[in-house]
Formats: structure tokens, sequence, C-alpha cells
């Protein structure tokens, strides 16, 4: 190929962007060379010293990636870090890793069963049983009278028995797991009837015919999205029809011209057709919520006394225990789900089992008012919530007021459905901008942190969202707050 000479004059922008891409190129080549080696880096002080907290391999793969992010940020034209600036984000890697990210909180957010907080908090004699043991070991499958192997069922089953009044039990990861066992082994190749109406989403974009598919069950819609009629589903029954359906619609309401088929109504549709009832109640409950002026819930236990087949629920919403999906119902059912392959992949773990064992325990005591915090919540007198509201807002000084408000229940229970409660309001005032902001910052920095909500660039506390012997930590965490929007 020819070696053409290019005239200067014409060709002078192109050559000064040929000559500054070469320049360009030189001074990222010599920023590369300055990054250490790893075996420089490994033996810098700091880095040694480490070692006696964390494994070599561990480290030698720290210095790696870190080595690695620095020669793509030269790459983009950021200048090569110095050694010390290295061991020091070195260092903070391995202490990122080696702390657990997750961490307790406070929920002063006004919401009971926030899902993104965790859901229902347990408990004292609940976390006691699941630290005893999870220490150790335990008869999990191991019964000690005969000394043979034993099932983790027995230690759950008889609780769930007589508090529901049903025949047998069986507990799973959680309530959609539960569904998913009882439509695989009882109803996959078969049809399913359910209304139009009751094929929810459950969160999450996990939706009630999603899981039937994959249980192999055809779902068979009936009615419309408001109106649905018991004979709608006995039109629907075929020869493959092997249960109905009832899906309890506990994150959602429909208002106005509606029309629902009752249980009673489908479980006699189900006895007259010698077909299954399954009741997927979602949340549960064993208590009566308009006692407390909420919403009626249907409880566990009235859907038994109607001649529900299998009734499906969970174990860390209105139960207030840890996350499992229980199963209640008739024995022939319920042998048929604990022998099938399924049920393994999908069963609890000895710690949620001892969990929700002593949570069931409160109710039979009749102590679940005073012991489990969800009800704890739901329970406290307004009085007690305003008192302490107020010596919140005392932390707070003049930047606080206490406000009405409603408190939630949340966790896809009882839609629409809230608590009166007195909340501390801190808006932007005295000039101050987006001071609503700096404290929800603030008390989020704290330890333990503390979760509230905005509305309209307004900083909500709810009391009732926590237990009384959190108050004085949240009042340390209001003082400090406060203290650092005055720095």
């Amino acid at each position: 190929m020819p070696f053409v000479i290019l005239d200067e004059a014409e060709n002078l922008p192109a050559l000064k962007l040929a000559l500054g891409i070469v320049e360009y190129l030189c001074i990222m080549e010599n920023e590369l060379r300055r990054l250490p080696s790893v075996d420089k880096l490994i033996s810098e002080e700091r880095i040694r010293e480490l070692r006696k907290i964390y494994a070599h391999d561990m480290i030698v793969d720290v210095v790696r990636q870190q080595l690695e992010e620095s020669r793509a940020a030269i790459m983009r034209g950021i200048s090569c870090p110095s050694s010390d600036e290295l061991v020091d984000s070195i260092c903070s890697r391995l202490q990122t890793l080696a702390q657990s990210s997750l961490r307790p909180v406070i929920n002063a957010s006004g919401v009971i069963l926030h899902t993104n907080l965790g859901r229902a908090p347990l408990s004292k004699e609940a976390t006691a049983a699941m630290g005893l043991v999870a220490a150790g070991y335990c008869n999990l499958e191991f019964d000690l009278g005969s000394g043979l192997r034993g099932s983790r069922n027995v230690h759950i089953e008889q609780l769930l028995c007589q508090l529901t009044g049903a025949e047998a039990a069986l507990v799973v990861n959680n309530n959609a797991s539960a569904v998913l066992l009882a439509l695989t082994a009882l109803a996959k190749r078969k049809e399913v009837i359910v209304s139009r109406g009751q094929a929810v989403e459950i969160g999450g974009g996990f939706r009630i015919p999603d899981v039937m598919r994959q249980s192999g069950a055809k779902l068979i819609e009936v009615g419309t999205t408001n109106c649905t009629y018991i004979d709608d589903y006995e039109q629907a029954i075929s020869p493959r029809t092997a249960a109905l359906l009832r899906v309890h619609t506990s994150n959602f309401r429909v208002e106005g011209f509606v029309h629902s088929v009752t249980l009673e109504e489908i479980t006699a549709l189900g006895s007259k057709r010698s077909l299954s009832v399954f009741d997927d109640l979602g949340s549960g409950c064993f208590l009566d919520t308009a006692a407390y002026g909420l919403a009626p819930e249907p409880m566990v236990q009235q859907s038994i006394a109607l001649g529900v087949d299998l009734v499906f629920f969970s174990g860390d919403k209105l139960v207030g225990g840890p996350q499992a999906g229980v199963i209640v119902g008739k024995s022939q059912l319920i042998d048929k789900l604990k022998r099938h392959p399924l049920a393994r992949a999908l069963r609890i773990d000895k710690v949620r089992l001892a969990g929700l064992a002593a949570t069931l325990i409160h109710y039979l005591k009749g102590e679940a008012l005073g012991k489990i915090p969800v009800w704890r919540m739901i329970s406290l007198p307004m009085d007690v919530v305003e008192r302490r509201a107020r010596l919140w807002a005392q932390a707070l000084g003049d930047l606080a007021q206490v406000i009405e408000g409603e408190t939630m229940v949340g966790g896809g229970s009882l839609p629409g459905s809230t608590l009166p409660t007195r909340l501390v309001a801190v808006g932007n005032k005295g000039g101050r901008r987006n001071l609503a902001l700096s404290l929800a910052r603030g008390l989020r920095r704290s330890e333990p942190s503390v979760i509230g909500r905005i509305n309209d660039d307004v900083l909500l506390l709810d009391p009732r969202t926590v237990l009384p012997e959190e108050d004085e930590l949240v009042l340390s965490a209001l003082s400090n707050a406060v203290a650092g929007l005055k720095q």
C-alpha cells in the first residue's frame, strides 16, 4: 500500500485529533503503570494487619477486584488512585463484606405489617424458642420416646388442630407454596373453579393464576370482575373438575355494584357435587378484628366450621408469627399432601417451626393481645398512643406537632381498614426547605434506624407501630437527629 503524505494546512484538524488521541493514550498508559501489583498491596502494613481477621484468599480476591475497578476508572479518564486510597478502599470493602447488611430497624411508618420491613415482629417467647433450637441440636425429626425417626410436623399439627378445629394440619415455607402443593397433589391436569374477581395478584408480580399454572391445574374462571353467582360455579363443573376455590381478596376491596358467592354456598355446592372446597385466606386470622375497630376479617376456624376441606393462610401476617404457609383441613387430603414429593422441597425449617409453635401457644393460652406484637399494636389504647406521641414531639422541640392520623394494618391484610392514631409531624418551617427529608435521613442513620413516612413534604412518625419498650431508642434517635440538623 503506497504511503501518502497529507498536506499539513488542509489536514490540520485531523492531525490535531490524532495527536490528541496519541497523547491521551500515553497518559492513560502511564496512569495504568502507576497501579501497584497485587503482591505490593498485600504487603502494605494495614493489609497485613487484616490477615488476623480475614482469610488470605479473601484478601487477595478483594485486592484484585479493587485493582480491576481502578483500571476501568483510568480507562474512563480518571487519575490513578494513590496507594493509600487503594488500601482505604480495600479495607472498606472487607469490612462491608464481613458485616451483614440485614439490620434491625424501628418501624414508625404507620404500617403494622410492613412487607419491606419484614412484616410481623415476633414475641419474646417466639424469638427465645427460635434461638434455643438454632443454638444446638433438637428433636426435629426424632421421636424421643421410641428412639426412632419422627416427623417435624408433629411439633405443630396438634396446636393447629386445637386452635382451628381441623382434623389435620401441615406447615410449609409460605402461603403461595401451600396453595402450590395442594393444587399439584390434588388437582394436577384437572380443573379448579374460581371466581374471576378472585384471580388476584398477591404482590411482587406473583398472581394466583400463575401459581395455579405451575401446579399443572387448569384454572376455570367464572362470573365477572364485580359479580359472581353460585350458578356460575355449578354451570362450570365438569367431569374434570377437582375442586372449588375461594380466594379471599385480602389486599384489595371492590365497592359499588358487586355480588360475591358466600363460603356457605360454595361448601354446600361442593358437598352436593362431591367436590373438594379450598379456601385461600391469604393473611389468616384467629381473632375477631371487628372487636378492635377494623373491618371483619374471615377467621380460619370459621372456614373449618363451615366444612371447607383445606384452608391456606400465612404465618407472618395477622397470625403474628414467622414466615410460613399453613394448611389445615380434612386428614384424608392432608395425608396426601404430606406424602407428596413437593412437600419436602417446601418444608419449613426448625427455627421458624419453633417460632410459629410459640406464637400459636399464645393464642391457646389466651394471651395473644398481651404477647404478640401485631395484636399489641392493634389493641393499643388511644390514650397510650397520644401520650407517647407527645413524648416523642418534646424531643423534637418546636420542629414537631402532634396530629390525628391513621395506622394501616398492611401486609396484604384488611385493605382500606385503618386504626385511629396520633402522629408526630415535622414539616418544612422557619425557611428551612427539605427539613422533613433531612430529619428522615438522620433517623435512618441512627442505630437502630428509625423509619417514618413522608407525605406532602411532612415527616410522619406513628407510635402505634412501635413497641413501647422501644421508646427510649426512638427518643435517643430523635435527639441525635435534631443535633445533626444544627451542625
